[in-house]
């Protein structure tokens, strides 16, 4: 038997209502990365948190990943002024080609 914890609920959801990206365990909010617009080409990534129940499960990497894939797709570019976004762009340099340096 393992002691991973149990992932297979969760889903990774754009609220754009939100400007967030939200970390859904059914109907409960695990967690999230909040982002602004600043103007028609970037999505600035200000905050990520996760809820402290579901710490050490690799969420926020997750919900960051679908996040940037998401902005990839619309035709985007990034600016990671989130601490947590900022580390996690140093390890995936998959994303250097649409991230701008924050200001």
């Amino acid at each position: 038997m393992s002691d991973a914890p149990d992932n297979s609920a969760i889903a990774y959801v754009h609220v754009p209502e939100k400007h967030r990206y939200e970390i859904r365990d059914g109907e409960t909010l695990a967690g999230f990365t909040q982002y602004r617009l600043p103007d028609d080409v970037h999505v600035d990534f200000v905050h990520t948190e996760v809820d402290d129940a579901y710490g050490g499960r690799g969420l926020a990497g997750g919900v960051v990943e679908m996040a940037l894939a998401d902005v990839r797709a619309q035709g985007k570019r990034i600016i990671a002024h989130c601490p947590y976004v900022a580390k996690w762009l140093t390890k995936h340099p998959e994303y250097d080609d649409i991230t701008d340096p924050a200001a």
